[in-house]
């Protein structure tokens, strides 16, 4: 007879739309308009209005982020059976590096992957993503509201990848 139900990985692919749904959708926003039209939050500060202790924290985070997302690149490349699993994730922190700020450093960091197989490098990511968490939580202490608000959500992002990043190094080939 043939088992039917939720399985460990049904589960976890459902756990990880709904995460990456819920990170998309607050890191967008963009509705396309563009110029005057184009409706800001009311009391939404511009990036003229930034306190150079707020621009420095988003370039900071911002440059955790890009070094991530390098990684992620890195391991893609290296490592392509691992692309369907990583290519979400990749895609997501892609994102928290457009939200953090204007910049043009996405093709500036450049990093090696680990010498090991797939499964020591999506290791290696989980634990960037870990060390990415704890970075952007620490920096969110010092923050105002606005970027608080932006880094707690990234945090959380980074922590819900390294759950899935953990969850895939397990059933990647070592």
């Amino acid at each position: 007879m043939r088992r039917t139900g939720t399985t460990r990985r049904g589960a976890l692919t459902a756990t990880g739309a709904i995460a990456m749904g819920a990170v998309l959708a607050g890191c967008g926003g963009d509705d396309g308009r563009a110029g005057p039209e184009k409706s800001a939050r009311p009391g939404a500060r511009t990036a003229a209005d930034r306190s150079p202790a707020e621009v420095s924290l988003r370039a900071a985070a911002r440059s955790v982020s890009t070094a991530l997302f390098a990684q992620y690149e890195a391991v893609v490349a290296a490592h392509p059976e691992t692309a369907a699993g990583l290519t979400p994730l990749r895609d997501a922190v892609r994102a928290h590096i457009t939200a953090l700020g204007p910049g043009d450093t996405l093709g500036l960091v450049r990093t090696r992957p680990g010498t090991g197989g797939a499964g020591a490098a999506v290791r290696e990511l989980a634990a960037a993503e870990r060390r990415a968490a704890a970075s952007h939580t620490e920096a969110l202490m010092k923050a105002p509201p606005e970027l608080a608000r932006l880094l707690a959500s990234v945090a959380a992002a980074a922590s819900a990848h390294a759950y899935l990043l953990t969850a895939l190094a397990k059933e990647t080939k070592a």
